[in-house]
């Protein structure tokens, strides 16, 4: 089992001036630490679980690449990206130039989006629920077409496009992971099974079901749902003893879960991630 370390808060102690040293600091511990991912949430507000509106909050892919820059081995990708932001082919191109730019490490975390307030306030189009899942399901067609060879037209019912050139190709073949965010028993685990190459679940009594339902779409679709990377979300609590969240992580890893995402709601502790890199994930890696 791997252990990934999501970042959704950039309210720090020293400010936004220090916020890129900070941060600099982070990745690299994180990444030193032994980490399998390194996530950041794709909003333009804080959300309402995290802090106030009014928080410092990082655009999601200029901060990917920065952290590329910092860090060697980690995966890195949002948590999750709502597709109601961007055009499909910027989108593409933009994991597309964070996975060249990381040496092959991006993978597109994708969801349907959720935050109406947020949209409301900038501006963006904040569709019907239906036609969210539309969205997401042509963003899927869309990057998928855009990752594999050649440059043929994409049709679909909310994007049309003449030539999906994609130039260069991502360095991880044949594509960068797909992860889809979300539990949505009907659409969102369907399109895991139909899409993705990954799942992220929350944490909580109903884990269980879920993974049920992924594993019937995936026979109803003929897909191996041994080939699906299962991850969960939960709080990090950087005081708990290490044999208590081994036991958790190994509780997690009998229900079939292969990474598990530490949220930091607060200021990172460095020193309590390292131990985490000492006592912890090496155990964790041997489930």
């Amino acid at each position: 089992m791997e252990l990934g370390l999501h970042v959704p808060n950039f309210t720090w102690a020293n400010g936004p001036a220090a916020l890129g040293a900070d941060l600099a600091t982070l990745a690299r511990t994180a990444d030193q630490a032994g980490f399998g991912y390194l996530s950041v949430m794709d909003h333009f507000f804080q959300i309402p679980s995290v802090g106030p509106a009014e928080h410092e909050m990082l655009e999601a892919y200029t901060t990917l690449g920065f952290l590329a820059a910092h860090t060697e081995r980690v995966k890195l990708l949002t948590l999750v990206t709502g597709v109601i932001y961007r055009h499909p082919g910027v989108l593409a191109k933009a994991i597309t130039t964070l996975d060249v730019l990381s040496g092959g490490r991006a993978v597109f975390g994708v969801g349907a989006g959720w935050n109406e307030e947020e949209s409301r306030a900038l501006g963006f189009e904040f569709p019907s629920t239906k036609e969210r899942f539309e969205l997401l399901e042509e963003n899927l067609r869309y990057v998928r077409q855009m990752w594999d060879e050649g440059d043929a037209p994409f049709t679909g019912k909310h994007f049309e496009a003449q030539r999906l050139l994609n130039v260069p190709q991502p360095l991880t073949r044949p594509r960068p992971p797909i992860l889809i965010g979300g539990g949505g028993e009907k659409k969102t685990l369907r399109f895991v099974a139909q899409y993705g190459d990954a799942c992220n679940l929350g944490d909580s009594p109903e884990l269980e079901h879920k993974l049920t339902v992924l594993k019937q779409h995936c026979e109803d679709v003929g897909r191996d749902y041994a080939e699906i990377t299962k991850t969960v979300a939960r709080v990090l609590d950087l005081t708990a003893k290490p044999a208590d969240l081994l036991g958790h992580l190994e509780r997690l890893h009998g229900l079939g879960i292969d990474a598990v995402f530490g949220v930091l709601t607060g200021e990172p502790d460095l020193a309590a991630l390292e131990r985490l890199g000492s006592d912890v994930i090496p155990a964790a890696g041997k489930f």
